[in-house]
């Protein structure tokens, strides 16, 4: 049985590292190729693009694929409707690996916002010394923001354009809560901005951002392809492939 992972997460590297132990199953782990240093999963790993639903759709036919896996970032909108169209086409079972979201409990000042530009659009009244999340790319949404500070923080330096006051912070999670706390102390940070990816890794700077009654700026994810079953663990993607 020939498996695709579409990867980079953690998730698809889980998943990558369970199904290589079985001799009955070939495993080949897809990266988008934007981070200089990946993490590389078990298994076979090819990195790039497909070249838009056509592309993959010709890949899967030619690597005579068995199921696709789609475990990319929850906010990796294009390769996600691209999986569903491709495996739509070449009759390749799909699931989507998603973990959950997170959730607000008692004591978050959570602003849910639809995109990057809208929550460029709620800072002004929340604060001026802003720790920027969202990853790099995508900060041009900021980029007009001239009375904000911003310290981004991303795996690898990001580039223009981006806010003309901004520190950038190399790093990569996952995250510990005293960690977290240092850095909104030491940058004096008074707001943070921050995709809904879910999951443990990154979740530590929201406790921490609760600890300190800060606002946090929360962009929802996209939608989902419709149609594309999900699971939202490596157990159920497992058994949705022992079912097969």
């Amino acid at each position: 049985m020939h498996v695709l992972i579409l990867g980079g997460t953690t998730e698809g590297r889980r998943l990558a590292e369970a199904l290589a132990t079985d001799p009955a199953v070939r495993v080949t782990s897809s990266l988008a190729g934007r981070v200089a240093e990946p993490r590389l999963p078990a298994g076979e790993v090819r990195i790039g693009g497909f070249g838009g639903p056509a592309g993959l759709a010709a890949w899967l036919r030619e690597q005579h694929v068995d199921a696709l896996i789609d475990a990319t970032h929850p906010f990796a909108g294009t390769i996600s409707r691209n999986a569903a169209e491709a495996a739509a086409e070449v009759h390749v079972p799909l699931l989507a690996l998603r973990r959950p979201s997170w959730v607000p409990v008692e004591g978050d000042r959570w602003h849910p916002v639809g995109s990057l530009a809208e929550a460029a659009d709620a800072l002004p009244g929340l604060g001026h010394r802003v720790f920027l999340t969202t990853g790099r790319q995508g900060l041009a949404a900021f980029a007009h923001l001239s009375d904000h500070w911003f310290l981004v923080r991303s795996v690898d330096a990001p580039e223009p354009p981006v806010p003309s006051a901004t520190s950038v912070l190399l790093d990569r999670g996952p995250f510990t809560l005293d960690g977290e706390r240092a850095v909104l102390r030491e940058h004096r940070i008074d707001v943070l901005v921050t995709k809904d990816s879910g999951g443990a890794a990154t979740a530590p700077k929201l406790t921490a951002a609760r600890e300190l009654g800060l606002p946090v700026v929360v962009v929802r994810r996209p939608e989902p392809p419709a149609g594309v079953p999900t699971t939202p663990d490596v157990a159920g993607a497992l058994a949705w492939l022992t079912a097969r």
